[in-house]
C-alpha cells in the first residue's frame, strides 16, 4: 500500500515543473479594442439607451466580415468568438445581452456577398511538354536521310511502311490500353507496357520481312519497330526529355550532313547509337515503374476495348501515306504539328468545362460547344495553311486531313472511338485504291474523302460532345 499522496512536487515531477518555469511562457491572446484593462466592471446607469457611436464604429471595424451574415445569429457568434462577454457589451455599448448588440450590428451592415473565386482549369495544358511531344514525332525522321546510301530506297521503302504502319496501329491500341491501367497503378501500366511493345515491335518485323522477303531490310525494319515501341513506352510513362536526350547523337549526325560527309560507319553507327540509348533508358524506366508496388485485384480492362484505337491508327496513317506520296514534305508538317494538336485538345476540355459554367440551359450549352470547336479547329488549321506554302505540299489536301485527324483524336480522346474510326476507315478505303493505282480522279479523291470525314467528325463532335454529360 501506497502512503498518501503529497502535494509537494518531487524527484521526475519536480524537473518538468523547474522546465515548464524556465521555458518560454505562450503568447497571450491580443484584447480585442473593446476589453476593458479595468478586471472590475463599471454599471452603466439605468435608463441610458445604446452608445450608437460606439456601435458604429463596431459596425465598421466588422464590415467587411459581418456584411456575408445571413443571420443576427452569425453576428453574435463572431462576437462570441472575438471574446466580447455579457458585461462589456452592457458597458460599452449600451445593449443588454450579446444578441441584441449582434441584431443591431446585423441591421445596420448592408448584406455584401464576395464573389467565389474563379475556378482553376482542370485541363490547363503544359505547353511545353506539348510542344516538345510534336517536335519528337518528328525527330525520328532524321534517321531516313542520315541512312538513306546505305540502302536500296525503292526496294527497302516498301518494307519500312509497312512496318511503320503496323507499329502505329499497335503504338496506339496499347498506348490506350496502358492509359486504362494508369487507373489501377503504375506497376500494372508498367506490366502492359513490357509484354505489349516487344509484341509490336515483333509483328511490325514479321510483316516487314512477308513484303520484303528476307535480306538486310529486315535488320532496318527490326531496328524501327524496336524504336517505335521503346519510344512509346517513354511517351505514355511522360518521359519525353529522357528521350530527347537519347536522340542526340541522331541529331548530331543529321545536323552536319550539309556541311559534312560522315562517312559509312557514322552514318550507320549513329543512329545504332541513338536507338541503344533509347532501349537502355525505356528499360531503365519500365524497371523504376515495375518496382510500384502492385494494386491487389485489380481489374484488367477488355482487350477488345482497344480495338477501335489501334484502327484509328492505321487508318490515320494510310491517309498520311497517301498524302506523303504526293506531298512528302506535309508528312513533316502533319507530324510535327501533333503536338501542338494535343495541346489544342486539352484547351477544348479547359474552354468546354468554362462553357459549361457559364450556361444555364442545354441549348446555351450546345451553341458554346459548336464556337468552342469551331475556335479550336481554326487554331490548328491555321498555321498549317502557311507551313504548307513554304514546303510546297498542297493545302487544299493536307488542311481536310488535318481537319480528320483533329477531330477523330478529338472524339477519341473522349471515349468515342468506333465513330472516328469507322470514317476514317472509309476514308482510307475509298480515297487508297483510287490514289495508289492512278484512277480517274485520284488527285481529288484524298481531298474530298478527307473533306466529308471531317464534316462527318465535326458533326458527330457537336451530337455526342455538345451535351453537359462528357465534361460533368
Amino acid at each position: 500500500m501506497s502512503g498518501p499522496m503529497s502535494l509537494e512536487p518531487g524527484g521526475a515531477e519536480q524537473d518538468a515543473l523547474a522546465r515548464r518555469l524556465a521555458g518560454p511562457r505562450p503568447a497571450r491572446r491580443r484584447r480585442p479594442r473593446w476589453a476593458i484593462d479595468d478586471t472590475t466592471p463599471t454599471v452603466r446607469p439605468p435608463g441610458r439607451g445604446p452608445d450608437e457611436a460606439a456601435v458604429s464604429e463596431l459596425a465598421a471595424e466588422l464590415a467587411d466580415r459581418i456584411g456575408p451574415a445571413v443571420h443576427a445569429y452569425e453576428v453574435a457568434a463572431l462576437l462570441e468568438s472575438e471574446g466580447l462577454s455579457a458585461a462589456q457589451v452592457n458597458e460599452r455599448y449600451g445593449h443588454p445581452d450579446l444578441f441584441s448588440l449582434a441584431s443591431a450590428l446585423y441591421e445596420r451592415v448592408p448584406r455584401a456577398f464576395p464573389e467565389p473565386a474563379p475556378a482553376a482549369d482542370p485541363w490547363r495544358p503544359d505547353t511545353v511538354r506539348c510542344l516538345l511531344r510534336g517536335v519528337l514525332f518528328a525527330l525520328p525522321g532524321l534517321a531516313y536521310p542520315l541512312t538513306a546510301p546505305l540502302w536500296d530506297t525503292a526496294g527497302h521503302a516498301r518494307a519500312l511502311i509497312v512496318a511503320g504502319l503496323v507499329s502505329w496501329a499497335w503504338g496506339q491500341a496499347l498506348g490506350h490500353r496502358a492509359h486504362l491501367r494508369m487507373a489501377t497503378g503504375r506497376h500494372e501500366t508498367g506490366r502492359t507496357l513490357l509484354f505489349g511493345a516487344p509484341a509490336g515491335a515483333v509483328q511490325a518485323t514479321g510483316a516487314a520481312a512477308l513484303v520484303s522477303g528476307g535480306g538486310p531490310v529486315v535488320l532496318a525494319a527490326a531496328a524501327q519497330s524496336a524504336y517505335l515501341a521503346a519510344a512509346g513506352v517513354l511517351l505514355v510513362l511522360a518521359r519525353e526529355r529522357l528521350l530527347l536526350a537519347a536522340l542526340a547523337p541522331l541529331v548530331a549526325g543529321a545536323a552536319v550532313l550539309p556541311w559534312w560527309e560522315p562517312g559509312r560507319a557514322l552514318r550507320a553507327g549513329l543512329p545504332l547509337l541513338a536507338l541503344l540509348a533509347t532501349l537502355a533508358v525505356t528499360g531503365r524506366v519500365l524497371a523504376t515503374t515495375l518496382a510500384v508496388p502492385a494494386v491487389p485485384g485489380a481489374a484488367r480492362p477488355a482487350p477488345l476495348g482497344s480495338l477501335p484505337y489501334g484502327l484509328f491508327g492505321l487508318a490515320a496513317g494510310v491517309l498520311v501515306l497517301i498524302e506523303g506520296r504526293e506531298e512528302p514534305y506535309a508528312v513533316i508538317v502533319l507530324t510535327v504539328s501533333m503536338g501542338p494538336a494535343e495541346w489544342l485538345l486539352y484547351r477544348y476540355r479547359g474552354l468546354s468545362v468554362a462553357a459549361l459554367r457559364a450556361t444555364a440551359t442545354p441549348a446555351a450549352f450546345l451553341l458554346r460547344s459548336a464556337g468552342v470547336l469551331a475556335l479550336c479547329l481554326l487554331l490548328y488549321l491555321l498555321p498549317l495553311l502557311p507551313a504548307a506554302l513554304l514546303t510546297g505540299a498542297e493545302p487544299a489536301a493536307l488542311l481536310p486531313l488535318a481537319a480528320t485527324l483533329w477531330t477523330g483524336l478529338l472524339l477519341q480522346a473522349f471515349g468515342v472511338a468506333w465513330p472516328s474510326t469507322a470514317l476514317c476507315l472509309t476514308a482510307a478505303a475509298v480515297a487508297g485504291p483510287v490514289t495508289l493505282l492512278h484512277l480517274r480522279g485520284a488527285g481529288l479523291a484524298l481531298p474530298l474523302c478527307c473533306a466529308a470525314a471531317a464534316l462527318c467528325l465535326a458533326a458527330c463532335a457537336l451530337v455526342r460532345l455538345g451535351r453537359p454529360a462528357p465534361h460533368g
